[in-house]
């Protein structure tokens, strides 16, 4: 054996020195860039699910939404839809004053949440009664462009979460021009210009006072009441709707159009 096998040999044999830093196999190498990748991915994920909303509320902001969650969850069950955009100049005027004043009173006023009304609400509990809804058109817009419909904790957290950022993005104009064109006002039939086609047979601009106000007490379950053919209790309401118009005054000032 030559005396230079004979060192090889040794350098094979020879332990490694205690502590001494291994350098990573192939194996360790794979583990590694899978870790990565997957932390990669679930960064990515939180971006997106972070991100991504306010994206689109930014493009809602000037786009007209293309579709909504609700409308997708209904063609998938079978339901034909009818939704025609119409900028909120080509909406009769009393429409959103009258779902202002049927939904959301200090719609003007508030950021997105009615803390007047939660007191309100809050209160009624406590006495025992039987408590409302108070959810605002801001919060109705935000779960009809971006959530989907029910009553999940998960849903109400998210949506609290976008509402403020709707508010900030958008003009008050804008979040009832999108409001008043996504809204499901019956089955199948989404905002303003095909509810007023489908009932009253008429462009959503040429809406009377009362037949805006009939529009507006059907919301709160459009599946289940018709404008076009109301129940004693709606035409009641439109009354009642009507009415509070009038009385409402300032708090009306940011649905109408200026000049």
């Amino acid at each position: 054996m030559t005396p230079s096998s004979e060192k090889s040999k040794k350098r094979r044999q020879r332990p490694a020195k205690k502590g001494a830093p291994r350098k990573p196999g192939r194996q360790g190498r794979r583990s590694k860039r899978r870790t990565s990748r997957w932390e990669k991915a679930l960064y990515a994920s939180l971006v997106f699910l972070l991100a991504g909303p306010t994206l689109v509320i930014l493009l809602y902001s000037f786009l007209a939404p293309p579709v909504t969650p609700l409308m997708v969850i209904r063609l998938a069950e079978g339901e034909a839809m009818d939704y025609r955009w119409q900028p909120l100049e080509r909406i009769s005027p009393h429409l959103p004053l009258a779902v202002i004043a049927s939904e959301d009173n200090r719609f003007c006023e508030h950021w997105g949440f009615d803390f007047t009304e939660f007191q309100n609400i809050f209160e009624d509990w406590r006495a025992g009664e039987r408590t409302r809804g108070a959810s605002t058109i801001s919060m109705q817009t935000t779960k009809n462009i971006l959530l989907w419909p029910g009553r999940s904790i998960a849903r109400k957290i998210i949506e609290a979460w976008l509402t403020p950022q709707l508010e900030l993005y958008w003009s008050k104009r804008r979040i009832l021009e999108v409001y008043l064109n996504v809204a499901e006002m019956g089955p199948g039939i989404y905002g303003a210009e095909a509810a007023a086609q489908h009932h009253f047979g008429k462009a959503a601009a040429d809406l009377s006072l009362k037949e805006a106000a009939l529009l507006a007490t059907a919301l709160p379950n459009p599946r289940k009441r018709s404008a076009g053919k109301p129940s004693a209790r709606q035409r009641e309401q439109a009354r009642t709707i009507v009415k509070r118009i009038g009385q409402l005054g300032p708090l009306l000032d940011c649905a109408r159009a200026s000049g």
